[in-house]
């Protein structure tokens, strides 16, 4: 059973060549029933912003505090 959650990060990160924007919000499915959609280290989340904005979630070191995330199930 899977969950899905809306992800907007909270501020402007420039981090090793990237940037990270407020309006750049992604909507995740996770592939387990969590509460957290950080759970297993963000693999869902580092794949949808690889796609959508070719944006290195890993490489600009992000992390659970520089979002906002609602549940929308």
């Amino acid at each position: 059973m899977s969950k899905v959650f809306k992800l907007t990060p909270k501020r402007i990160k420039r981090t090793n060549g990237t940037v990270l924007t407020p309006d750049m919000t992604i909507t995740v499915t996770t592939m387990q029933h969590t509460s957290d959609p950080f759970y297993n280290g963000a693999k869902e989340i580092k794949e949808m912003y690889m796609r959508i904005y070719s944006f290195d979630y890993q490489k600009a070191c992000c992390n659970k505090n520089d979002f906002e995330f609602r549940k929308l199930d």
